[in-house]
């Protein structure tokens, strides 16, 4: 292998990313991160949420998720860089839109791990005192004991350890791990459908108890969007796949796909499955509960005498979270790698070992995710605020989408979204929305956390840790500072939550906040497209990007 070095980079840093995935490897990473903690949980929550209209959530939030996916199924396959999401903004709207856009999705990312760890260990609160129930602010949550925190470290740093070894090692495992995802998936709808079906589970306590407004709320706080945004591994994965063009938007559309089927057959087995006492003895769909629903799938099936199921289930409950742990350790690594390499953040986080795995940022991971068990000790407290965070770091890909056509409007697009501007903005609108529905609680953490963001860039900068020769100011702050003021804005005045003691004024109904954000979402659109880099500003950005996949094809032999 030929060594290439930076200008900016020791010859110690000059070890790359392997690209070892191919189209099964790719589609694989994404349904794997897809198929985590939340379908574990999703059926229940959804339920209390929605009803039997969890249904139509489950739906909707697949539909909503699959318009984001189809832009980045573009840009995925016009740059396929590790990292891409990072990358993107940079093209179009300069260091400033890239370094907040990296930042939302590092945040994101960097809380996922975490999450997957206490979803197995709620789940094995059966055998061992790993979580303790709790009632907060009206929810009953599961939170970590002492023994959890101690499980938690452990597991985390296995993570570590896996990823260490590499990106093929990985892969390989990743995809015998799926196997067992969808297989049990599958096999727990067969089960739940074949020993139990209540039909009038459907309509004997309403349809859709809580209307409209419960039906979109469980889209976004339940844990639905949650376990659909693993598709984004086909993107930040793109770089280390042998062929992008092929590739890519199998893995994006087609893992949304697969598992938006899954869900929906899941959720209505799971509702059907449900002794009507249990609806009758709960008061309704709000207030479902039985017995140790800590694990509600596995305590499902016991109920319904599958002893044999629900063991699976408990043993599922470490393989499904700890495979989606396992890929998001992995891309959080990556986001910072992606982050250093365009000078958005320290340079440290760019080096590899000579595995090509960034060593750096797999330990920076590794301690932020400790750190995040204190704030949020429990799937329910974290589920919210990941699903926020994670949408809007999607959120400005069909900005740049549209930018990207009008900048470099004769750059090779292997996959072209149809539709002009029309997915594009629906797409936005419905990233809005889905933060919107997260609700006031969240908005405003999710706020604090991307001040935090423009606080390092602040440091950094003043200390010379990063080697950004301009941050764009004027392209990226012009509509990235009023969509995130609107935001919060709107939150603050809207009713998600309906619940006076969240905070917000609740003075929106649901038909005047839809209305208001799709008009603020056209604005910002619009604002975004007229802002927008010169066209040779841009060209600039993207041969920069191009200069080191350059690079990284030098020294890996990389196909396209």
């Amino acid at each position: 292998m030929a060594t290439v070095t930076r200008e900016h980079e020791t010859p110690r840093q000059g070890h790359e990313l392997r690209r070892h995935v191919g189209v099964v490897g790719l589609l694989f990473a994404s349904v794997g991160s897809i198929i985590g903690s939340g379908w574990l949980f999703g059926a229940l929550n959804a339920s209390t949420e929605a009803g039997p209209a969890a249904i139509i959530s489950w739906a909707l939030g697949g539909v909503m998720i699959l318009l984001i996916a189809l832009v980045y199924a573009e840009l995925g396959t016009m740059f396929p860089l590790s990292g891409g999401v990072v990358r993107y903004p940079h093209m179009s709207f300069g260091s400033f839109a890239s370094f907040t856009t990296a930042w939302i999705t590092w945040v994101a990312v960097a809380t996922t791990a975490p999450i997957e760890v206490e979803a197995a260990l709620q789940y094995g609160t059966k055998y061992a005192p790993f979580t303790h129930e709790h009632v907060i602010d009206g929810e009953s949550v599961h939170t970590l004991t002492a023994l959890g925190y101690a499980a938690a470290v452990v597991l985390m740093a296995v993570f570590v350890v896996i990823n260490y070894f590499g990106i093929r090692w990985f892969a390989r495992i990743n995809n015998v791990l799926v196997w067992w995802k969808l297989g049990m998936i599958a096999l727990v709808i067969v089960a739940f459908l074949v020993t139990a079906f209540h039909p009038g589970n459907f309509s004997d306590h309403g349809f859709a108890p809580n209307g409209v407004h419960g039906v979109f709320t469980a889209v976004a706080t339940s844990g639905i969007v949650f376990s659909y945004l693993g598709f984004r591994q086909g993107i930040e994965l793109a770089g280390e796949t042998d062929n992008p063009r092929r590739n890519v938007p199998l893995a994006v559309v087609g893992s949304v796909l697969i598992t938006g089927v899954l869900y929906i057959l899941l959720q209505i087995a799971f509702i059907g499955a449900l002794h009507p006492s249990i609806l009758d003895d709960s008061h309704g769909w709000a207030n479902l509960s039985f017995e140790n629903d800590f694990g509600p799938l596995a305590a499902l099936a016991s109920l319904l005498g599958l002893a044999w199921l629900a063991v699976l289930l408990y043993i599922d409950a470490i393989v499904s979270p700890g495979d989606t742990g396992l890929i998001y350790t992995t891309i959080t690594a990556r986001i910072s790698y992606a982050a250093a390499k365009n000078g958005n953040a320290p340079e440290a986080l760019a080096r590899t070992t000579n595995r090509g795995v960034p060593l750096v940022s797999l330990i920076v991971a590794f301690v932020v995710g400790l750190i995040v068990f204190l704030p949020f000790p429990s799937w329910q407290q974290l589920v919210g605020f990941i699903t926020s965070a994670t949408v809007m770091s999607f959120a400005s890909g069909p900005l740049v989408m549209v930018a990207l056509r009008k900048q470099v409007p004769d750059e090779e697009r292997p996959f072209r979204l149809p539709g002009g501007h029309v997915i594009p903005v629906l797409a936005f609108f419905g990233s809005n929305l889905i933060i919107y529905w997260s609700g006031w609680d969240i908005v405003w953490k999710l706020m604090v956390s991307v001040l935090i963001g423009f606080a390092l860039l602040g440091a950094f900068t003043l200390t010379g840790k990063v080697r950004s020769p301009q941050l764009d100011f004027p392209s990226g702050a012009a509509w990235l500072l009023p969509w995130l003021g609107g935001v919060t804005l709107i939150s603050y005045l809207g009713n998600f939550p309906d619940d006076p003691r969240k905070g917000n004024l609740g003075w929106l109904n649901f038909e005047e906040s839809l209305a208001l954000i799709l008009v603020f979402s056209v604005i910002v659109y619009a604002i975004a497209y007229a802002v927008r880099l010169a066209p040779d500003q841009a060209r600039e950005n993207i041969d920069t990007v191009r200069d080191e996949a350059a690079v990284e094809d030098a020294e890996l032999g990389a196909s396209h």
